[in-house]
């Protein structure tokens, strides 16, 4: 039983805004503390009321919107010279929502050319003004329909990854000799891991994944590790509203790290609210539509996307064993909280959402999230095909023609296309890949036209639903 009940009922703490007209966010706040324990359907329902409520508000000087003192790198940095002005389209703060840009077809949903965001998380200055792209990487604005499911992948992933290096440790002690084992993961392949019988392991092989083994599934780039996370950095970069949990005494020493003259700006409990509503959206759906020929072409098509090679990256589903998310999770680092640093974590029941009951499962009972991805870093240009290693900085010390293989659920919903959003067309980004999409592409753009034709139609089937 969680506490969140009785914080949305008796101790539920009074809005901030008293008139109906103030120029506060009234959600802020609406939840007094962090929920814990296994939520029930109308606790879950209630948080998630808040979540939503915070995620399509437009924040204000009231609420603390606007960070002059601070720029938008993730680890808490001050700014040398105080701004002027609250927003700015390049370096942010760039939108007063997070509504602003997530909103194609819904809110939540992804973004056109227009509501690109300019990542420079780990700049220290963030007194530029440009599109030019050796001060930050453009990107296009990503759909979260479905995220939850894509973190507990992730999650499982990882705990299967470092459980293999575990296994290459114990053999490599007990026979006294260096160990490799393939490291695979629902199917997967992120290369081999090496352990000599003094514990040291070698990394050289990795494929697709961080030497921690950890499996970052959101951004283009596959640098994130969890909602909770990626919500923090894009409150504070894209909105200047900066969390306890990171900018807040603990680390920083001040309440008020941003020098807006408003402290406690959003609180755990607040994106505890934002993470459980990205974390229970539905995931996306196929959906013909019903207009002669299309479900044919569309079956046709689903055929022609496996032939082609295109579901070597492009899995259609992974197999999730359970959908119990936690909140904080188990991956988290330094400003961020994981579930080391709370003393029991909320669980969200997935199985509580009436869109979850009606997923495919296997043999085993797994539920088959079809994301038609695979979680995992690939090579995306060739010396003939670059039109994808447009970037001038690497993220995180992932190179700069690295990067995430897309998830396909949605697309029909989510036009333009490429991590900057410079496709219009499907034909265009399928003829965009380079490296380990070169086989595939290629094949593709040999293809008969008619093949062509009903491989978007199947792409297209692959729709977001509100």
């Amino acid at each position: 039983m969680g506490v969140i009940g009785g914080l949305l009922g008796a101790a539920l703490v009074p809005a901030v805004a008293d008139e109906p007209w103030a120029e506060r966010t009234r959600a802020l706040g609406m939840i007094g503390e962090m929920p814990t324990g296994t939520l029930s359907n109308q606790e879950l329902t209630r948080l998630r009321t808040a979540g939503e409520e915070l995620f399509g508000a437009h924040f204000t000087t009231l609420d603390g919107v606007g960070r002059p003192q601070a720029t938008q790198a993730i680890d808490p940095t001050r700014r040398k010279h105080p701004r002027e002005q609250i927003f700015m389209r390049t370096a942010g703060p760039d939108a007063g929502s997070c509504f602003s840009c997530h909103n194609q077809p819904a809110i939540g949903g992804a973004g056109d050319f227009v509501a690109n965001v300019f990542a420079s998380e780990g700049f220290e200055s963030a007194d530029f003004d440009s599109l030019d792209p050796q001060f930050s990487s453009e990107r296009g604005t990503n759909h979260i329909f479905g995220a939850g499911l894509v973190e507990l992948l992730a999650r499982e992933m990882s705990r299967e990854l470092q459980s293999v290096r575990s296994a290459a440790l114990s053999q490599a002690r007990a026979e006294g000799t260096t160990v490799r084992l393939q490291l695979v993961s629902k199917g997967i392949e992120f290369g081999f891991i090496s352990a000599d019988a003094d514990g040291s392991v070698n990394l050289d092989e990795l494929d697709g994944v961080d030497t921690d083994l950890v499996i970052r599934p959101f951004s283009q780039k596959g640098v994130m590790t969890s909602l909770r996370q990626f919500t923090i950095n894009a409150l504070n970069h894209h909105h200047g509203m900066q969390s306890d949990e990171r900018y807040g005494a603990r680390w920083t020493g001040s309440n008020d790290f941003d020098g807006d003259e408003k402290s406690s700006e959003i609180s755990a409990a607040d994106v505890s609210a934002l993470v459980a509503w990205q974390a229970t959206l539905p995931v996306p759906v196929r959906n013909i539509p019903d207009i002669d020929g299309w479900a044919e072409a569309s079956d046709r098509g689903e055929t022609v996307f496996g032939e082609l090679g295109c579901t070597t990256c492009h899995r259609p589903a992974l197999p999730l064993e359970s959908l119990s998310f936690s909140d904080p999770g188990p991956f988290d680092m330094a400003g961020t909280l994981n579930d080391r640093q709370v003393g029991t974590t909320a669980i969200y029941d997935i199985t509580l959402m009436d869109w979850a009951k009606v997923l495919p499962r296997d043999d085993q009972g797994r539920v088959l999230v079809p994301l038609f991805g695979d979680l995992k870093r690939h090579v995306m240009t060739d010396n003939q095909i670059d039109a994808l290693g447009n970037e001038l900085l690497s993220q995180r010390f992932v190179e700069r023609n690295i990067f995430q293989t897309a998830e396909l659920w949605g697309i029909g919903s989510t036009q333009p296309y490429g991590h900057r959003n410079d496709f219009s067309s499907l034909d265009d980004i399928i003829l965009a890949h380079g490296g380990s999409g070169r086989a595939a592409r290629d094949a593709y753009a040999a293809a008969p036209d008619a093949d062509k034709s009903a491989l978007i139609a199947f792409l297209k089937t692959l729709v977001i639903v509100p």
